[in-house]
């Protein structure tokens, strides 16, 4: 694992990695305002409890983590807008085995799929994160990603 970076002052802190959270928020998320709550939200708690010492990876979970809770969430508002004839959320296609699935698609998987599942989800069929990588951000071996990405794959054609 990576050492965490010395702590930054809150406005180097923000300014260094807010742009690259944002671009992976609004990604996740498919609304820019949206991803700037999630984002600035983050940030504000971090800073509110002096967290101005981790690095992009810590930053990038953190950031997953509170997206795929946005996306939980608008299963209440989806409902809701359905109910008042406004039925479709933000359309933004993921791929997943060579087709796209749309948001509703995407958001039905992850609430079938456990938290690592789901994050692993987002981070490698959303955010476009090798393997590897994966693997690395979660601390967990490359096999293990790979099963988990075959049980994901498995999972969503099981829903087509």
């Amino acid at each position: 694992m990576r050492p965490e970076p010395p702590p930054l002052d809150p406005q180097t802190f923000y300014t260094r990695y807010a742009p690259a959270l944002l671009r992976k928020c609004e990604r996740l998320l498919g609304d820019r305002a949206e991803a700037e709550d999630v984002v600035h939200q983050l940030f504000v708690d971090l800073i509110h409890r002096g967290r101005t010492d981790v690095g992009l990876p810590w930053l990038f979970r953190a950031a997953t983590n509170r997206g795929l809770n946005r996306l939980r969430d608008r299963r209440r508002q989806g409902e809701l807008l359905a109910q008042h004839g406004e039925g479709m959320l933000h359309p933004s296609p993921a791929r997943i085995d060579e087709r796209l699935i749309d948001r509703r698609e995407l958001l039905s998987l992850v609430e079938r799929l456990d938290e690592l599942s789901a994050e692993i989800l987002v981070l490698h069929f959303v955010d476009g994160v090798d393997q590897g990588e994966v693997a690395e951000l979660l601390g967990l071996s490359r096999r293990a990603v790979v099963a988990r990405i075959a049980a994901i794959r498995a999972r969503a054609r099981e829903e087509s």
